[in-house]
């Protein structure tokens, strides 16, 4: 670790503690050099695959844009803004846990309605419309059939 008063790169950790939340470690050290002491802290680095889109477009996962899908299928649906957290922090835990650099649009897209399926109907059907591209009144019938199967 650099120094931030003289610059040098020998530095000594007289101190590690962990933070209260349990999410880093804060150490002291001290120059060898000057002899000051400093504060560092230590976290983990957690990145979230790229999302390739159908065109084969690459962009940076967005919270804010899978907030918004759930937004619009559910505007005036009678569902609590808590599940609707609870339902993003699941697909974004699930994205973490695969471990992949990239994941294809279509996947998340998946589990949008995999957990608007299980927050509201409608949502599900509002959202499927639009994600599947529905064409005519028998596309609807379809997907109300097999939510009544389900």
């Amino acid at each position: 670790m650099k120094c931030p008063f003289c610059g040098a790169t020998d530095t000594q950790v007289v101190e590690t503690r962990l933070s209260e939340d349990g999410a880093s470690i804060r150490r002291r050290r001290r120059c060898t050099t000057c002899d000051k002491r400093f504060t560092t802290f230590e976290t983990a680095e957690v990145r979230m695959p790229q999302v390739v889109k159908g065109n084969g477009t690459r962009e940076e996962f967005s919270e804010k844009k899978l907030r918004e899908s759930f937004r619009r299928a559910l505007h005036k649906r009678p569902v609590p803004a808590a599940l609707v957290d609870e339902a993003v922090e699941k697909i974004r835990q699930k994205l973490l846990s695969l471990g992949e650099r990239e994941v294809a649009s279509r996947f998340i897209g998946e589990m949008v309605m995999n957990e608007l399926y299980r927050l509201d109907k409608v949502a599900y059907i509002r959202f499927a419309s639009v994600y599947r591209s529905f064409q005519d009144v028998a596309d609807f019938r379809d997907a109300i059939r097999d939510i009544e199967k389900k």
